[in-house]
């Protein structure tokens, strides 16, 4: 064993700190790790949905009017699917929401898998499915801030 390796036991002796206190510190360290990586991920999701999804639609790209054209949903439901995807991609960010917002773009991606399926004969239907699962993480995650919205919105509506 190096230096600079030593065993939690004897650390935890040599320290006087008790053996749980320093299971406690790993577990902590470990916590924060996670919530680093899901903060992370947050942030890519956000990102993506702002930039790679919701700008296309909203900037009336070719490469969005076209399908929407091909569902018959016009220029209006590509605005509105747009709008939906930056409102999520920003919930994401907004530690309020963040659980919420997942929510919601998850069921877009539900959404999304049934158009690819039905209108386009599954061509990209991949995509909608693979983005569901860290939009679920994040969901769960996050559900304690659910608790905070109802809050929030009464004491908003009782300012108002």
């Amino acid at each position: 064993m190096s230096e600079t390796t030593v065993p939690a036991a004897k650390t935890a002796s040599a320290t006087s700190v008790s053996p749980g206190a320093v299971v406690a510190g790993a577990a902590t360290a470990r916590g924060r790790r996670a919530r680093i990586a899901l903060r992370g991920l947050q942030v890519l999701l956000a990102l993506f949905y702002a930039v790679a999804s919701a700008l296309p639609k909203l900037i009336a790209h070719s490469s969005a009017v076209e399908p929407f054209e091909e569902m018959g949903w016009g220029s209006t439901g590509m605005y509105a699917i747009g709008v939906l995807e930056l409102a999520g991609a920003i919930g994401l960010l907004v530690p309020v929401l963040q659980s919420v917002a997942a929510i919601g773009l998850g069921a877009m991606m539900v959404g999304a898998f049934v158009v690819q399926m039905t209108v386009f004969d599954g061509q990209h239907a991949v995509t909608p499915l693979v983005l569901i699962v860290p939009l679920a993480l994040i969901a769960w995650a996050r559900r304690s801030h659910n608790a905070e919205l109802p809050r929030l919105l009464r004491s908003v509506r009782r300012e108002g």
